[in-house]
């Protein structure tokens, strides 16, 4: 796995001429147009890095975009990969191992995400405080890579205090009314049933998805500095009495893209 992972990261260094980057951004459903916002675009497709997975779910892109924004150097990821895609753990943070080994430290991961607040509702923006997983597998799980991190690692700030402080301070620039809140992470590729979403609620989540969680495992391991923004692009099964479809999810992050790349944007200038 390390041998791989060196692999890659020697790959991308080359085609980014050896610069170094501070930040990397992955770009949840509906939401990948940030990327197109990145200056002095360098864009490596997924299936051109050695040992990298490919992207399969409706509107990822599949494809590293790297330059400016902002004023930072910044990598995004276009689509990331999935647990119901069928990829193993390893294979889902394989992109955020890659990331530590080019001498990235801060990470944003986005989601679309199912809105569990009945509070809220569809087209908010929320700043994940912390998260849920009970799905059984884990991207550490097996031999543990002691290049990456330690063995048993602290999840106490699984998403860092200091960048989310930053993310407020962004938003109340911009005049944003964002939400803050707990993500709980089901497996999917299904939507989440009504009594799940109720036992979400119960447990002391705001919104449900199936991503992000293993993202920001992988990233504590390593040290990394980690917040997370999801976009409530729907209200979760059973607290409306419609059906669910991924249409509506890529609408949503189409509808709220304006704020959602503000907010992103000015987070990056203060963090």
């Amino acid at each position: 796995m390390i041998d791989n992972l060196k692999d890659s990261a020697a790959y991308i260094r080359k085609k980014l001429g050896g610069v170094g980057y501070e930040y990397a951004l992955v770009l949840g459903s509906g939401l990948g147009d940030l990327a197109e916002e990145i200056k002095d675009p360098i864009v490596i497709d997924y299936h051109a890095i050695p040992h990298f997975p490919v992207s399969t779910a409706p509107g990822h892109k599949g494809r590293l975009v790297a330059g400016i924004l902002e004023g930072k150097r910044i990598i995004a990821m276009q689509g990331r990969f999935h647990f119901y895609e069928g990829w193993s753990m390893d294979e889902v943070v394989y992109p955020i191992r890659v990331f530590k080994l080019l001498g990235i430290d801060k990470l944003i991961l986005t989601n679309a995400a199912g809105c569990v607040n009945k509070e809220w509702e569809t087209g908010s923006l929320m700043l994940i405080t912390d998260h849920i997983k009970l799905i059984a597998e884990c991207p550490n799980r097996g031999q543990n890579i002691d290049e990456l991190g330690p063995r048993f690692f602290d999840m106490s700030e699984a998403y860092s205090k200091e960048g989310r402080e930053k993310v407020k301070e962004a938003a109340a620039s911009i005049g944003l009314d964002l939400k803050e809140g707990v993500y709980m992470m089901f497996s999917g590729p299904n939507f989440e049933t009504p009594a799940e979403v109720r036992f979400a609620r119960i447990a002391g989540a705001d919104a449900v998805g199936m991503s992000t969680v293993p993202e920001a495992i992988a990233a504590s391991h390593m040290g990394m500095k980690c917040i997370g923004i999801s976009c409530m692009t729907n209200m979760a099964a059973g607290i409306l009495d419609q059906k669910l479809n991924h249409e509506e999810v890529l609408e949503t992050g189409e509808r709220v893209k304006k704020s959602f790349q503000a907010l992103v944007k000015e987070t990056i200038k203060r963090w």
